[in-house]
C-alpha cells in the first residue's frame, strides 16, 4: 500500500492534467473564453497546455515526479489565483467544477511532493 497510493495520486493528477490538454490544443470556447479574460489568448493557452502536457508525463515517471509536482503546483497554483483574482469561482455556469479541480489537483500534487521531499535536488 505504501508504493501504491503515492503511484495512485501521480495517475490522478497526470490524467487531470491531460484530460484537459484537448480543450486547450483544440480551441475550445470555453478554454479561449478563459485565457481571453485573462489576457493570455492564444500563446497562454497554447504554453499552459505544453507545461501541463511536461508535467504530466513527468509525474508518471518515478525519478522526475517531484519535478512533475512542482511544476503543477505552480501551473495551477496560477490557475486558481486566476480564478480568485480575475475569472471568479465559476465559469460559464460550470457551477465551479474547473476551480475545484484545479484546487484538488493542487493538494494532491502537493501531497505527492510531500511524499517525493527526499529525492528533491536544488541545483
Amino acid at each position: 500500500m505504501k508504493k501504491i497510493a503515492p503511484l495512485l495520486l501521480r495517475i490522478i493528477v497526470a490524467i487531470i492534467l491531460i484530460q484537459t490538454l484537448r480543450f486547450k490544443f483544440t480551441a475550445h470556447p470555453d478554454s479561449v473564453y478563459i485565457f481571453t479574460k485573462v489576457g493570455l489568448e492564444p500563446y497562454g493557452r497554447i504554453a499552459t497546455g505544453i507545461s501541463e502536457l511536461i508535467a504530466g508525463i513527468l509525474l508518471l515517471i518515478p525519478k522526475t515526479a517531484w519535478v512533475g509536482a512542482m511544476l503543477t503546483l505552480g501551473i495551477i497554483g496560477g490557475a486558481i489565483m486566476m480564478h480568485l483574482t480575475k475569472l471568479g469561482i465559476e465559469i460559464n455556469g460550470d457551477g465551479g467544477i474547473l476551480f475545484f479541480t484545479a484546487v484538488l489537483t493542487f493538494i494532491l500534487s502537493a501531497i505527492i511532493l510531500w511524499i517525493k521531499r527526499k529525492e528533491v535536488k536544488f541545483f
